[in-house]
């Protein structure tokens, strides 16, 4: 052959749409065919860096030369050709072979040991700025890690705000990732489902696309959403400084589920007490199905007892059950009242409780600067350091997470006795103001377990509901006889009025409430 192929190369696509570097390195290699009579058959253009080995264009070029289809091939310079030494060893094996290169910008003769030399000096110089230039990028890269920024594109949930910015929260499509994350953890959708699920929702990608399975996984398996900054090719962890969307708890549920940890099983039917009763001879959950129009329920172990109630039945039961929480309003008045007061002296436990939290978390950050300064000393290998400085991050973000719940009030005594009232107020007005879901929901926000035996619906309180479901009834001063405790037997009344008869027994069950849901007594014995 005698004709001569003609490569040219720009390292990124942007390069090749926008520079003028692609148009001169042809017009170099042009003039300096016309000059020396070489007849070019063929151009060979490439946008891709020379950086790292297998281009596609550079490596079909090798191997139509190594077929002879052409005399040589004429480049610009040697960088544009390669700049890693393995791609000008292959190119440098074919002109062992007689393949001719030229090169437009340097007009060396590669056939000559003097030229050959000046041409490998090059491709070293080549590769050598590549390393530099890779440790420079890494060295920035690494900066911004170590203040708190996410220096590549932000994941679909935030926006990128420019340079040494942090990520913000996308008001379009936060809502979404965070509600992907709480429905998967919730165990009613799989994947699959999952994504439909968030195509009514209205989720898109940047393309303005469904979000794909495999995108919904990533998104999934991305701390990224909980504060942290992991790069998987080195498996290191940094702290961001952008808002996290999702808690770390939240997170660990639903790598439970992906790890298949927690066991998922598909939503088919969504019967009211699905997967919520269990049989109480064999503790298998009791199953419903549907026959003539009516929803029955029965376990369906070999040996147990074979009858099967219908899905009224319980309803009923699950009233009556929640009819044992219900306190009159006079009651319910004076328990608030009782458990206010004892709560009110145990506000300074709660105080020593955020003391004692952050005195944790700066324990915690002192000992990741002790950690990072072995690692400078050269005390501990860099394997060892990456490792433990991931687990103390971790433990610096839950130690957050809790900080920022009990300062919410979310921890505190009150914040729960309030949650119990409330349970406790519904329960009173269930009657008027739930379905049959918003009471299963309420009887198991109080119960451990709801058993069935045969048609009969057994609930296992939890302690401080139990207190209550199972109180002794105001109806007499009988128990306390022969003591005239009350303002009205003082008076020698003959009949006590309704309030001196709930003052005591509202005391003993604020008192005894109040030990059930915190394991110690109240500051405050009840009164008489």
């Amino acid at each position: 052959m005698t004709g001569y192929y003609a490569y040219i190369r720009v390292s990124t696509q942007k390069q090749g749409q926008k520079g003028s570097s692609l148009q001169e390195q042809r017009a170099a290699i042009e003039a300096y065919a016309r000059r020396h009579n070489l007849s070019i058959t063929e151009w060979f253009e490439e946008r891709e860096t020379a950086a790292k080995r297998g281009r596609r264009v550079f490596n079909r070029l090798l191997k139509q030369l190594e077929r002879n289809k052409a005399a040589g091939v004429i480049i610009h310079k040697v960088d544009r050709s390669a700049r890693n030494l393995r791609d000008w060893a292959d190119l440098g094996i074919l002109m062992d072979r007689g393949i001719r290169v030229y090169l437009a910008h340097e007009d060396l003769d590669l056939t000559s040991r003097g030229g050959r030399l000046s041409a490998d000096i090059q491709a070293v110089i080549a590769a050598d700025y590549i390393r530099n230039l890779r440790e420079e990028v890494l060295k920035g890269f690494y900066g911004r890690l170590k203040q708190g920024f996410y220096p590549l594109r932000a994941p679909l949930g935030y926006l990128d705000n420019g340079k040494a910015k942090p990520k913000t929260l996308d008001p379009a499509t936060a809502p979404h990732i965070r509600a992907a994350f709480e429905l998967y953890a919730s165990g009613q959708f799989t994947l699959e489902a999952l994504v439909e699920e968030l195509d009514a929702r209205g989720l898109r990608n940047r393309h303005g696309r469904r979000v794909s399975l495999n995108a919904l996984s990533r998104i999934l398996n991305n701390d990224f959403y909980t504060g942290l900054i992991r790069i998987r090719s080195r498996n290191e962890v940094f702290q961001g400084n952008h808002e996290p969307l999702i808690t770390m708890s939240l997170f660990r549920r639903v790598q439970a589920r992906l790890s298949g940890k927690v066991r998922h099983l598909g939503l088919k039917y969504d019967f009211v007490y699905r997967r919520a009763l269990r049989c109480i001879h064999c503790n298998n959950t009791v199953l419903a199905e549907k026959q003539k129009g009516h929803i029955y329920y029965r376990c369906h172990t070999k040996n147990c007892p074979r009858g099967c109630v219908r899905e009224e039945d319980i309803d009923s039961q699950v009233s009556r059950a929640l009819g044992a929480l219900a306190l009159p309003e006079d009651e319910m008045a004076a328990l608030e009242s009782e458990l206010d007061s004892l709560i009110a002296a145990d506000a300074q436990e709660h105080g020593r409780t955020i003391q004692a939290t952050q005195l944790q978390l700066a324990q915690v950050e002192e000992r990741l600067h002790r950690l990072t300064d072995a690692f400078l000393d050269g005390s501990i290998e860099r394997e060892l350091f990456e490792e433990r400085k991931s687990a103390l991050i971790k433990e610096r973000l839950n130690l957050r997470d809790e900080l920022e719940e009990l300062a919410s009030g979310n921890g505190s005594p009150r914040a729960k006795v309030a949650r119990v009232l409330e349970h406790l107020k519904t329960a009173s007005e269930s009657a008027l103001r739930l379905d049959s879901a918003g009471k299963l929901d309420l009887l198991k926000s109080a119960t451990s377990n709801l058993m069935m035996d045969g048609k009969n619906l057994l609930v296992a309180w939890f302690s401080d509901y139990s207190v209550v479901a199972n109180r002794p009834k105001v109806t007499d001063c009988r128990p306390y006889r022969g003591t005239p405790r009350t303002f009205c037997q003082r008076r020698n009344r003959k009949k006590a009025c309704r309030r001196c008869l709930v003052a005591p027994h509202i005391a003993r069950l604020a008192h005894d409430l109040y030990t059930a849901m915190f394991r110690r007594k109240p500051p405050n014995e009840p009164h008489s």
